[in-house]
């Protein structure tokens, strides 16, 4: 008698689990829409280490604390970093070229990244650093650009201003305001 409870007892419970199993149906799509609708990510990652590489070289790595996934928008998906990011480019050489800010978004159809709050880039090959408070960085035309104030320091020259662009690794610059600055010029 307590065998055939003791079965019973199984035979419900089993029944019950499959039961919520089977209740739960919601489709990815519409658990994705769902969270999008509540400004929440689809996903949250922590300690964050991408390498990136081309033919069996590194060409990038990222590292971050914490990134949110909200690859789930319609218009405009996208990656934020809210706690900070580290990236770092190599060249052919294996030279390296550092971007470190307090705070990154990266928009998914644009590959353009907007770093934020204590923005610094560093070109440790040239002696080269850059410091501004917002930067936006085109990675497929390898273009950052700010319309911030910005101190670039070079092996000579400490040059603070207004509006900066170059090239990534800070070797093309073109700046739109100068101010309380020291640039030597070598005569020829």
């Amino acid at each position: 008698m307590l065998k055939h409870i003791s079965n019973t007892f199984l035979n419900i419970a089993t029944i019950i689990i499959v039961a919520m199993f089977f209740s739960c149906g919601n489709e990815i799509k519409e658990v994705e829409d769902f969270l999008a609708e509540k400004n929440l990510p689809i996903g949250i990652a922590k300690n964050v280490n991408l390498i990136h590489t081309d033919s069996g070289r590194i060409t990038t790595k990222l590292i971050a604390p914490v990134m949110h996934d909200f690859s789930n928008r319609k218009n405009h998906p996208y990656s934020e970093f809210p706690e900070g990011i580290e990236l770092i480019t190599y060249d052919e050489k294996g030279d390296s070229v550092v971007l470190t800010a307090n705070y990154s978004v990266t928009f998914n159809n644009t590959n353009i990244s907007e770093v934020k709050n204590n923005v610094n880039v560093v070109n440790y090959a040239e002696n080269t650093k850059l410091s501004t408070d917002q930067l936006f960085w085109d990675a497929s035309e390898h273009y950052i650009y700010t319309e911030k104030s910005f101190i670039l320091i070079t092996r000579s020259d400490t040059i603070k201003g207004k509006g900066f662009e170059s090239n990534e690794d800070l070797s093309k610059v073109n700046m739109k305001s100068i101010n309380n600055s020291t640039i030597y010029v070598e005569e020829n």
